[in-house]
Formats: C-alpha cells, sequence, structure tokens
C-alpha cells in the first residue's frame, strides 16, 4: 500500500506537549493547542483515558452523521516520555500504528507554515524519538506546525519551552486552525491530497 491511499479508520490523533501551566502557551505545546481547536469546534470535552497517561475525546472528523472516527488524545507526561502513552492507546484502542497521527511543533519549518509526512526523521524531536522507539516504526503520520529556527544562535531548546512573540501571537490561532485543518484533511482525504492543499500554499 502507497502512502497516498487513504486508510479506513479509526485514527488516534495525538497532540504533543508538557503538562502544567508553565508550558501551556509555549512553541512545544502547540500540537496540544490543535487538539484544544479541534475538540473546542466539535463542542467535546477531554476525559481522562483508561489505561494511559492522556486525556481524550472520541468523535468524528468530517460531516455530521458520517466522516471518520477518530480518538483525540493530549498525553499527560513530559515529551520526551510521550511514547508510553501513544503506544498504550493505539493497543486500547486496536489501532495500527499507520492510523496514528501525531500533530507537534517543527523547528526545521518557518512559522506559519504547516507540512504533512508519513515516516521519516525525527530531527531532533524528543517527543517523536520516543513515540518511534516504543510503536517500534518511524511509520505514522506527523503534521508539522512551523515554530521556526531560534534566532540568533539562541538555543532551540530555550526557543521551543519559550512563548510564542507579540508579533507571532497575531496569526497565532490562524496558523493552529490550518493545522486543524491539515489533520481533518490527512484524515478524509489521505497524505497526498492533504499534502496538495498545505505544501502549495505560498501565502496566506
Amino acid at each position: 500500500m502507497t502512502v497516498s491511499e487513504r486508510r479506513p479508520g479509526p485514527y488516534l490523533v495525538v497532540g504533543l506537549g508538557n503538562p502544567g501551566p508553565k508550558y501551556a502557551a509555549t512553541r512545544h505545546n502547540i500540537g496540544q493547542m490543535v487538539l484544544d481547536h479541534i475538540a473546542d469546534a466539535a463542542g467535546g470535552r477531554f476525559a481522562a483515558a483508561k489505561r494511559a497517561q492522556a486525556v481524550v475525546l472520541e468523535g468524528r472528523l468530517g460531516a455530521p452523521g458520517a466522516g471518520e472516527r477518530v480518538i483525540l488524545a493530549k498525553t499527560t507526561t513530559y515529551m520526551n516520555v510521550s511514547g508510553g502513552p501513544v503506544k498504550a492507546l493505539a493497543a486500547y484502542y486496536g489501532i495500527d500504528p499507520e492510523q496514528v497521527v501525531v500533530v507537534h511543533d517543527e523547528v526545521d519549518i518557518p512559522f506559519d507554515a504547516v507540512r504533512l509526512k508519513r515516516g521519516g526523521g525525527e530531527g531532533g524531536h524528543n517527543g517523536l524519538r520516543d513515540i518511534s522507539k516504543a510503536l517500534g516504526t518511524k511509520d505514522y503520520l506527523r503534521v508539522r506546525v512551523g515554530v521556526g529556527r531560534p534566532p540568533g544562535g539562541r538555543d532551540t531548546a530555550d526557543h521551543v519551552l519559550a512563548p510564542f512573540t507579540s508579533t507571532e501571537r497575531r496569526t497565532l490561532e490562524l496558523l493552529i486552525s490550518d493545522a486543524a485543518d491539515a489533520v481533518e484533511a490527512v484524515v478524509l482525504e489521505g497524505l497526498t491530497a492533504a499534502q496538495q492543499r498545505f505544501h502549495s500554499r505560498e501565502d496566506r
């Protein structure tokens, strides 16, 4: 099966981040911000997961009464140990790694851009590295939300653990909305179609 083929659900959509108010507004938590946006649009609320350190919301993406079943999940562990909860949730819901979608921050993509892929390297992202190790494969989908490289040689860890700048906050909601749309597109339309939509954007 090629990556261009759409796979039937259910899908496990995971938003990465760190727990607690200290990290809630930081770049590293944008994956969880995206899932909050999807949940708010659906009128749902997250609840503690069974057998996993996460909160979950079960629902559907797409047209009312149709669409695709999804389990939205936000890990409640620190970023670098995200793999255990993801593996536990996938096992509990009977979801193969190919139907796991991880939404995360990406420093190698400029702020205000969204990119999609399946598999490949983790680019130094400790959360992805731990998920790949726990699942025993890198062959899961990623919605990569650009937060850009740190300016002036600033340490990358400091950059992702810092809040967005006032300039970035002016378009942050639009970026989060775009990433939420990308999640829906990759689930409902397949990876190739979603890439064609989001990778071809030169501007907004």
